[in-house]
């Protein structure tokens, strides 16, 4: 009778512990700002959903770098919470983005949104390493840039014993570099949520769904994220899975690498008309609880505005990523177009009157609210 009481207290216990265990990052060796990082992120899921931007500290519609200066400052008054930055064309060794903006100067934002208390969420629009080098897919429009699909052989190109396979590897070296440069004055490795190969259910990148298999895709991720974090002890890093728009479950898990290197479930899911509403609903409602059940993070890592509607922020968006625990929702960049390109004038402003009702909500966090946070403290 004794043994089988112990036992029982021995089972409970158990039971509690691992009931009691906090969610943490897919790294068992992530640095403890990483696992402050992604616990505060998972915790705010249930208070709010965040803001995010692209590009928001690094140019506007009609400025260029101008240091603090942000589109969603000027209007807000407050820094967008989550702040995105781009890497492509870093794998070929460039100064400047496929957006043409500075990776020095990229670098200096994510210490300086860090330093704010801000998050960083980094995307990668790697060029297609098959067809770049040939000079007729150079001559066609999306000839050699992430868009080109012309051919379903990249992926399997640059994975082991691929012909570009050793292409792909000084490319991630590259990418490594500079990830182990973003440190705080301190040395401290700064962390942020990487989200490469993104889109994957459309077939608009080299490795989309119809692009390469699915077990492809996989190998990508899993061959990508032991690079970084186990030949290069990168372990700063939250690893964003991410689909273009979807309508179930099973096409958005379609090349799903694992939950031992992924981190956040994300979509993106851009308004294209009247059903837009129904359709985010209806995927958000299977993308989040998949990542609860899973304890992963969750974001709607990129949406932009249907045209034309005025107040589409506060009456389309807010009300469906606020029945959801998102982590945060992030528009695309506004494109710089300087005075007199395309009758953009100089005083336009960069969001519409509306967006101010959507910073407005209780059911939204930008930087203040975040910094009141402190996502960066042990929890």
């Amino acid at each position: 009778m004794k043994l089988i009481l112990q036992f029982l207290v021995i089972l409970v216990l158990s039971v509690a512990s691992v009931c009691a265990k906090k969610p943490s990052p897919a790294d068992k060796k992530a640095t403890k700002e990483t696992v402050y990082l992604f616990r505060a992120l998972y915790e705010l899921q249930g208070k709010g959903v965040m803001y995010g931007h692209q590009d928001d500290l690094m140019y506007g519609r009609n400025w260029w770098y101008e240091k603090d200066r942000s589109d969603t400052k000027d209007f807000t008054g407050d820094y967008p919470a989550v702040a995105g930055f781009e890497l492509g064309h870093l794998e070929l060794g460039n100064e400047r983005s496929l957006d043409s903006v500075s990776f020095a100067q990229i670098t200096e934002q994510i210490k300086a949104h860090y330093k704010r208390g801000g998050i960083i969420t980094i995307s990668w629009h790697a060029n297609n390493p098959l067809t770049m080098q040939d000079p007729e897919s150079r001559s066609r429009r999306m000839g050699g840039t992430a868009w080109d699909v012309s051919s379903k052989e990249t992926v399997a190109s640059i994975l082991p014993g691929g012909k570009n396979h050793e292409l792909f590897n000084e490319w991630l070296e590259r990418l490594a570099t500079f990830f182990l440069s973003l440190k705080d004055d301190d040395g401290t490795p700064i962390p942020f949520i990487f989200r490469p190969y993104h889109e994957h259910s459309g077939s608009f990148f080299w490795w989309g769904t119809d692009i390469c298999t699915d077990e492809e895709y996989s190998a990508l991720w899993r061959y990508t994220v032991n690079y970084l974090r186990d030949k290069k002890n990168i372990h700063n890093i939250l690893y964003a899975y991410n689909t273009d728009r979807v309508t179930s479950l099973e096409q958005y898990m379609r090349g799903y690498p694992g939950d031992d290197i992924i981190d956040m479930l994300s979509l993106d899911m851009y308004d294209r008309g009247e059903k837009f509403g129904g359709e985010l609903d209806n995927a958000l409602n299977f993308v989040t609880a998949e990542a609860l059940k899973r304890k992963k993070l969750t974001a709607l890592s990129e949406t932009g505005a249907r045209r034309g509607m005025d107040d589409w922020w506060s009456a389309v968006l807010l009300p469906v990523v606020s029945k959801y625990p998102v982590g945060y929702v992030l528009t695309w960049r506004h494109a710089y177009m300087p005075k007199g390109l395309r009758g953009m004038p100089a005083s336009a402003k960069p969001f519409p009157d509306d967006f101010m009702n959507f910073y407005k909500s209780p059911r939204t966090l930008f930087l203040k609210e975040i910094q009141e946070f402190n996502i960066y403290r042990k929890r």
